[in-house]
């Protein structure tokens, strides 16, 4: 505990205690046991040394300290899709683990007076997003990056994940970067590891020789049936809409009789409001309408569209039905004010 490395491992704990009573954890106990099995699929004896901690922020994120405690960002768990794709990103984290990526880059920070700072970035709101901002302000290496990528999928393929799968989580993750004006100010995770095309063509040559593996679509489904519109509404909220369309295609196309994927792309759209994204929004609220299973905040939405287009019996009309489906909402009492 004298040592540089015991200080640092003295105050990570205590950021990890913030990190527990901080407002942002996702408090869901079965989806913290499900991230912390697949850990210990991936990590293997060192499993015990990890724990695993969801955290409610809308971006693409995952990081691990040096002291084995690990993020997992909503807005990663938003966009895998399946356990294969999950367990890439964690495998890579343990990767950087059990090659003491994060203590190399804090030793060296502190060999070039920066320590300071890093240690000040936990001090804001404690650990929560503040990973993310150590890791951009000093990056790990394409060696160590290159590194943790091959530890990686070799702890997929031990674990029997479909190791091809990690090669697609950087494609999606170039569409919507593609989608974005300034991909790095979009997402942290765009700062130390940007989704280039050599990235995604090196995670598929390691997997080249593979024919198989699990990959849990199904069980990752289950995990988020509850969570996901909580994890979609964070998302709207980053105002990053063409990075969300992106996303929001992608959902559709692989479950397209979920009315609540068509309502948030059309919020998407309807909040952007270029070109003809009020008609494309107004046809995503018809269709999820005609699905049935649309979310309550549908008929909000559909009356700020007919507001804005001076259609005002159409307006009253969504709007009453929102007062009368959703009566409690927090903001029933302004709805009611514009009726």
């Amino acid at each position: 505990m004298g040592s540089d490395e015991g200080g640092l491992w003295a105050m990570l704990d205590r950021e990890e205690t913030r990190l527990r009573r901080s407002p942002f954890m996702l408090r869901d106990a079965p989806l913290r046991d499900y991230l912390q099995d697949i850990v210990a699929k991936l990590a293997g004896e060192h499993a015990a040394d990890i724990r695993v901690y969801p955290v409610r922020t809308p971006f693409f994120n995952a990081s691990m300290a040096p002291n084995g405690m690990m993020q997992v960002w909503s807005g990663l768990l938003l966009r895998v899709e399946n356990e294969a794709q999950l367990a890439a990103v964690l495998g890579h984290e343990v990767g950087h683990y059990l090659q003491r990526h994060s203590l190399q880059q804090l030793r060296d920070a502190k060999a070039r007076s920066a320590f300071g700072m890093v240690m000040s970035m936990f001090g804001v709101v404690g650990l929560v997003g503040q990973m993310a901002a150590l890791a951009g302000a000093f990056g790990f290496s394409r060696d160590q990056e290159r590194e943790a990528d091959t530890i990686g999928l070799t702890l997929m393929r031990q674990a029997g994940y479909d190791t091809r799968e990690a090669a697609k989580v950087w494609e999606n993750l170039r569409a919507e970067a593609a989608a974005a004006h300034d991909p790095v100010k979009s997402s942290p995770l765009f700062a130390t590891h940007p989704p280039s095309e050599e990235r995604q063509r090196s995670l598929t040559r390691l997997a080249e020789a593979d024919s198989g593996g699990f990959l849990g679509s199904r069980e990752l489904d289950e995990r988020l049936a509850g969570l996901q519109q909580q994890m979609l509404e964070d998302e709207l909220k980053r105002g990053q809409h063409g990075e969300t369309l992106v996303l929001l295609d992608r959902l559709i196309q692989r479950s397209p009789q979920r009315g609540d994927l068509r309502y948030f792309r059309g919020e998407a759209r309807r909040q952007r409001a270029q070109g003809d994204d009020l008609d494309s929004a107004l046809q995503d609220f018809e269709h999820a309408r005609r699905l049935g299973n649309e979310p309550v905040e549908l008929y909000r939405a559909l009356g700020y569209l007919h507001r804005s287009r001076e259609k005002y019996e159409l307006a009253r009309e969504a709007f009453a039905l929102y007062v009368e489906r959703a009566p409690q909402a927090a903001d029933a009492a302004m709805i009611k004010s514009f009726l």
